[in-house]
C-alpha cells in the first residue's frame, strides 16, 4: 500500500497574513484541499495523511465543513521542525508497511498527475526519487561569483521513498542539514534519483505566488 504525507505547517509570515498560507484560497478553495485532491486524484486508494500543528486543526476541520471537503485523510500533529513533523506523519504508517511513501508540501497544489505518478513508480524501483527542473536564470555565488546554471536543479515535490527506507532514515538524529526529505535519506546513505518536474508545481509563499497560482487555475 502507498502512501502520502503532507506537511502543512506554515504561518503565513511572508505572506503578511493572519490566516496561515496554507488555508488561503485559491479559485475559490483553500490552497491544502486543492493539494489533497491531486493526490486523491492521482489514486483514490492512495492513503492521505495530512500532518498539521495543533492549534490549527480545529480551524482546518472548520473549513472542511464550510467547503464540504469529503477526500479522506489521516491528521497528524506537527512537530518542531519538519524533519520532527515528517517523524509525526510516519508513525501512522504500520511498522511492517511495504510500499512507497511520498512526502509533499502542503503548499504545493499543483504537481502534475505524471510527476507524481513517475515519482512513485521510480521509488519503487530505486527506493529514492524526487522531482526537479532545470535553473533557467544566472546563479551567481555571493563570494564565488557565477555558478554554471546547468549543473543545479530545482527540488520540487513529493519526494517519494521506500517506506522503510524511510522510516530507517528519519530514525538518525535531527541536524540543520536535513533541509528537505532527500537530504535526509542522503544522511543515512542512500542515493537520490532525480524525476523531471512541472514548472506549474511551485510552493505558494508569498502574495505573488497566490496571483501566479490563479493563472494556473484558469
Amino acid at each position: 500500500m502507498d502512501y502520502v504525507v503532507i506537511v502543512a505547517g506554515g504561518k503565513g509570515l511572508r505572506m503578511g497574513t493572519e490566516i496561515p498560507k496554507q488555508f488561503l484560497p485559491i479559485g475559490g478553495k483553500p490552497v491544502l484541499m486543492r493539494t489533497l485532491e491531486r493526490f486523491h486524484e492521482y489514486s483514490p486508494t492512495l492513503q492521505i495523511i495530512l500532518v498539521l500543528p495543533k492549534a490549527q486543526q480545529e480551524y482546518w476541520k472548520q473549513l472542511c465543513k464550510e467547503y464540504r471537503f469529503d477526500v479522506e485523510y489521516h491528521l497528524a500533529d506537527g512537530g518542531e521542525t519538519r524533519f520532527h513533523s515528517v517523524q509525526h506523519g510516519l508513525a501512522l504508517i504500520p511498522d511492517d508497511a511495504e510500499g512507497v511513501v511520498g512526502v509533499h508540501d502542503g503548499v504545493r497544489p499543483f504537481p502534475s498527475i505524471n510527476v507524481i505518478r513517475n515519482c512513485y513508480e521510480t521509488a519503487r524501483q530505486v527506493k529514492a526519487a524526487i522531482p526537479v527542473v532545470p535553473v533557467v536564470e544566472t546563479l551567481r555565488h555571493v563570494s564565488e561569483g557565477t555558478k554554471p546554471r546547468g549543473d543545479y536543479r530545482l527540488v520540487q515535490t513529493p519526494q517519494a521513498f521506500d517506506i522503510q527506507l524511510l522510516k530507517a532514515a528519519n530514525r538518525q538524529p535531527y541536524n540543520d542539514g536535513f533541509t528537505d526529505d532527500a537530504s535526509v535519506v542522503e544522511s543515512y546513505g542512500h542515493a537520490i534519483t532525480l524525476v523531471e518536474g512541472n514548472h506549474e508545481n511551485i510552493k505558494i509563499t508569498t502574495p505573488y505566488d497566490l496571483k501566479i497560482a490563479e493563472v494556473v487555475i484558469g
